[in-house]
């Protein structure tokens, strides 16, 4: 009966066509086995629109049949072969089937698109392991790049590369020049388990353009080559022999720039190249008798005359160089003040008295001569001495100007224009400051923008004045290329003339308008080359404080520290939709309206300083006026546009000849930041001239976002550009100040703080006190890296407090700190 039933079920299968492609008698000796398999189905990636196959063979089997995706596959789209196991005698069945793309991506949602081969015996079933086919491809864009380097001999370079995305995942090789890099015959070479490039001791050899090259299956993607420029500084080789006594009783030795010589911009090598030295007696050859005698002391004395003569002239110089330009360091009675020392703490009202001492320095213009290029400038350098940068004088020197700069700025914008070395040259003079200045250091600022430029003391080497100037960028005039997701966060800034040789880093000051949490952003530092391309320099938050560049993030603020000057922009890549630009929101109108038609205008423009005084000059010029004080919206990284509209107006009155019931702008056009000038007009018509009153809301806000409603009642007929003047505030400083002038804390008193408070003290009453008390701990390795650390933070204090400077706080501090070499500077009411 069993026979029957399932012979009736065979047949029943068979007929329905789809159930089953092939069915074998066994020998009744192999009746009780279950069928195994010889060969189960793989995985597979269908490549392009070429299908798949896969294979199932079993023994024993009556039948075998595959089912993909939970259905069975029809009986005609098998292709069955049997052979006999010449070993067991058994049955072999081997059964092959075709997958298509079309088949997989029918497949919708999270499912994969599997297939299972199914074996049956007279004794029962089994079932083969699942194999699943996946469609293959490697997208075309890297989601992130190589990015090109300079580094320094024996320095660990990391190369970054996450290739596109793809299935199967894409592998990746690195390539320097073309050529396979290969970890296991170069173990200087490292590849992290995330494809990043690792050289762990830079050589000269490692010099070259680095590919990031990806490939599977499908494709093989390139990255743009990323450019590692390995760069040597110069060493001295050992000193050579003393060479024997000449007949002036002296020998010399000398050493070379060759271990290794400097090169691909390397630093040429500090130092002396030679030395003499007075021989002993014994060394010294024997001087000979009689009428040679007289003739060598015929010779002395004509020598110690020179020397005599040469003595005259150089005190002479000396005195006229006291009274030139040294009296613009220090008038010598600042010395013999009386300064007094404290021995207990002062209180908070006394403190005015406290870093109060002002060196004499009255002169406004002096004369310097002398070089303005020391010994070790190199060719490749910029050169003060060339070009029409300084105004000659008809002996030969150079003016030095002192306080504010009354030239013309446009002169000297078109001076500018003849130096080759500017690619981007200031086209707006009207947000451009210069100056002239020596190493007793200044200050550029371009007023109500939030962009200055502090050069402290000893930046500039001694011996040389640079004409430098500062002055931010029309986005129009200077594309900054922006991928992806990236935005401008700050104005694009250029101080220079670049490659000007400084001994300590200059502090460039400038707004910027994202939330500052490093947390929600990716923000890089980008410079200008001189080649006019944009280059990565810094990544805020990984500083190395070997770097030229280092940043002090404030809430909108950023301070650059740089030894390099040039063009500079802060751009941010969001991490999440978290991240948030500030926009500053401005209402204006015009100023007086003698038509039923009243327009308002709503500017949505970064939040930074030098955009609003763009747009509150280009409104001036047109005859508009500030109806409402500036708001401030965040912005986040939604993908979602910008909607304003306007509500409740007395409809007795007034009415909105907008057809729309708001007005929106687009995303993206916001978030890049390269248009300065977006607004929304929204146009009002009054139904009486007599109506003067116009009282509504103004609605903005992200769509599917936060908003802000702000409510609006003003007189249109009423002036209120009073208004203007209260958010535009003149800065009345002026826009170049050079030596003591622009400082806050006198240039002996600075040294006398940095003498005390440099050297470490077991106690930590150092500059490492001096930092945390001006909240400044978070960047102790850099300024532990300093020459002199207490200048480094003396700097940023003078940066952040130039307009709004308290002297008693930072008097306060140092009393705190206890020591009291480092309050010898309180000096009575009569004495000041």
């Amino acid at each position: 009966i069993l026979e029957i039933y399932f012979i009736f079920c065979l047949s029943s299968f068979i007929l329905q066509g789809s159930e089953h492609p092939a069915t074998a008698a066994l020998p009744a000796a192999f009746s009780d086995l279950l069928p195994h398999f010889l060969v189960e189905p793989e995985d597979e990636y269908i490549v392009k629109n070429k299908p798949v196959t896969l294979s199932c063979r079993s023994t024993p089997a009556t039948q075998i049949y595959f089912k993909c995706n939970g259905e069975w596959v029809h009986q005609d789209d098998h292709l069955i072969e049997r052979t006999v196991d010449p070993a067991t005698a058994l049955p072999v069945m081997q059964v092959t089937i075709e997958i298509t793309r079309q088949q997989v991506e029918k497949i919708f949602g999270l499912d994969e698109y599997w297939c299972q081969c199914v074996a049956w015996s007279t004794t029962g079933t089994q079932k083969s392991q699942k194999a699943y086919i996946r469609i293959a491809y490697l997208r075309k864009n890297f989601e992130e790049e190589p990015q090109g380097k300079e580094v320094a001999l024996d320095q660990e370079v990391l190369l970054h590369c996450h290739p596109p995305e793809g299935v199967p995942q894409a592998e990746v090789e690195w390539q320097r020049n073309e050529d396979v890099l290969d970890p296991f015959s170069d173990p200087n070479f490292f590849i992290t388990p995330d494809n990043n490039l690792v050289i762990k001791k830079a050589r000269l050899l490692d010099t070259g353009n680095y590919t990031c090259v990806a490939k599977n299956i499908v494709a093989r993607r390139k990255s743009n080559s990323a450019t590692v420029l390995v760069y040597v500084d110069g060493g001295w080789s050992e000193w050579s022999k003393w060479s024997a006594c000449g007949a002036d009783c002296s020998m010399w030795r000398s050493r070379e720039c060759s271990q290794p010589s400097p090169g691909t911009g390397g630093k040429d090598c500090q130092g002396l190249d030679l030395q003499s030295m007075n021989c002993t007696n014994e060394q010294c050859p024997q001087t000979v008798s009689g009428a040679e005698d007289v003739a060598l002391y015929v010779g002395m004395v004509a020598v110690a005359l020179c020397l005599t003569l040469l003595l005259i002239v150089v005190v002479l110089v000396y005195r006229r160089k006291k009274e030139g330009l040294d009296a613009d360091v220090a008038d010598s009675s600042i010395l013999t003040t009386g300064f007094q020392p404290m021995g207990i703490k002062p209180s908070k009202p006394e403190n005015s008295h406290l870093l109060t001492i002002q060196p004499d320095l009255t002169t406004t213009t002096t004369s310097y001569q002398g070089t303005l290029r020391s010994r070790h400038d190199t060719a490749g350098k910029f050169s003060m001495t060339n070009g029409p940068l300084l105004d000659p004088l008809p002996n030969g020197s150079h003016t030095l100007h002192n306080g504010k700069l009354n030239s013309d700025t446009t002169e000297f914008v078109s001076r500018l224009s003849t130096q080759t070395y500017f690619k981007t040259l200031p086209r707006d003079v009207a947000n451009t400051s210069y100056g002239t200045f020596n190493f007793l250091g200044g200050r550029l600022t371009i007023p109500n923008t939030g962009i200055s430029l502090l050069i402290p003391p000893e930046a500039i080497p001694r011996g040389k004045i640079y004409e430098i100037y500062l002055t931010v960028q029309r986005k129009e005039d200077l594309r900054l290329p922006l991928a992806g997701c990236q935005t401008l966060l700050s104005p694009i800034v250029s101080c220079g003339p670049p490659g000007v040789v400084l001994s300590r880093p200059v502090i460039l000051s400038m707004d910027h308008c994202f939330d500052a949490c490093l947390d929600n952003w990716a923000v890089r530092l980008k410079k200008q080359n001189y080649e006019g391309a944009w280059e990565d320099v810094l990544l805020m938050g990984e500083e190395l404080v070997s770097e030229p560049y280092y940043c002090q993030l404030e809430t909108e603020t950023c301070r650059l520290f740089t030894e390099q000057l040039g063009t500079f922009a802060l751009v941010g890549e969001s991490l999440h939709m978290g991240a948030a630009k500030r926009l500053r929101l401005v209402l204006f109108s015009d100023a007086y309206c003698s038509t039923l038609e009243y327009n308002i205008r709503v500017y949505c423009m970064d939040d930074t300083q030098d955009v609003f005084k763009e747009v509150m000059q280009m409104e001036r010029q047109l005859g508009g006026r500030l109806i409402d004080e500036p708001h401030v919206l965040l912005f986040k990284d939604s993908y979602h546009n910008l909607r304003l509209s306007i509500h409740d107006m007395p409809q007795a009155h007034w009415r909105s000849k907008l057809l729309a019931g708001y007005q929106e702008i687009p995303f993206y056009h916001i978030w890049n930041g390269s248009q300065r000038y977006l607004h929304c007009t929204f146009t009002l018509e009054r139904l009486s001239l007599s109506t003067c009153e116009l009282t509504c809301q103004l609605c903005v806000w992200q769509v599917e976002g936060e908003g802000q409603s702000f409510a609006l009642d003003f007189n249109i007929a009423k002036d209120t550009r009073g208004l203007d003047s209260e958010f535009l505030l003149m800065d009345s400083n002026a826009t170049a100040l050079a030596g003591p002038s622009a400082f806050q804390i006198p240039y002996l008193i600075r040294q006398k703080i940095c003498g005390s408070l440099d050297a470490p003290c077991p106690n930590g009453a150092d500059w490492r006190m001096l930092a945390q008390r001006l909240k400044l701990e978070r960047h102790m390795s850099f300024f532990a890296s300093k020459a002199s650390p207490t200048s480094v933070i003396l700097d940023l204090w003078e940066a952040q407090h130039f307009h709004s400077g308290n002297i008693n706080q930072l008097a306060t501090v140092m009393a705190d700190i206890g020591k009291q070499e480092a309050m010898i500077f309180l000096v009575s009411d009569g004495e000041c």
